[in-house]
């Protein structure tokens, strides 16, 4: 009897560390993810999404947290970085706060936006200023600018030149890397 116990213990624990390990410490949300779809999430290879660089940014509708209908075009000017991301994804749970860092850095300079195809708009919120957010954030419910740029594997992040034209396209990106990549391109 005693032997079960330590046993049953043993694994409940390990299932624990493997849960931890799996959402990098952070809480998982209740409820607040909503597939406009029933069915199962399964993230993709993050290869498959079509290489945009040298095309012009689509202008496209997508809504603002108010549900005010907009477009990345409003935004021209100055370069961009565009980062699709959802809260349910767990390289975008990484990403998120190098992103916030490197924007309080040069969003003097830069202009940052979050596109976020799947959350409520209080699910976004929330995650992205749990993790330091401060820019824009931006809904694409009806998936016309994801589908537009062929996204289907998350993060992805753009870097848009002044003229509207992608200059590069990534998948997950750190601090470092999109200072580089802003270094180099703007």
């Amino acid at each position: 009897m005693v032997v079960a116990a330590l046993v049953a213990a043993i694994a409940g624990s390990l299932v624990g560390v493997v849960l931890a390990d799996a959402f990098d410490g952070e809480p998982e949300y209740d409820g607040d993810f909503v597939l406009e779809q029933p069915g199962v999430f399964q993230q993709p290879d993050e290869d498959i999404n079509v290489d945009t660089s040298g095309g012009e940014l689509p202008d496209v509708p997508i809504v603002d947290a108010d549900g005010n209908e907009v477009s990345l075009a409003a935004y021209a000017g100055r370069p961009l970085v565009v980062n699709f991301w959802f809260s349910r994804c767990a390289p975008c749970r990484r990403e998120l706060r190098d992103f916030a860092e490197v924007h309080a850095e040069v969003g003097d300079r830069v202009q940052f936006v979050g596109v976020d195809p799947f959350d409520t708009v209080e699910a976004m919120e929330r995650f992205a200023g749990e993790r330091g957010v401060t820019y824009p954030l931006l809904r694409d419910p009806e998936r016309s600018l994801t589908n537009a740029l062929s996204i289907v594997g998350y993060p992805v992040t753009l870097f848009v030149d002044a003229d509207g034209t992608i200059l590069r396209q990534t998948g997950v990106i750190d601090a470092d890397g999109l200072r580089s990549a802003i270094e180099e391109l703007f």
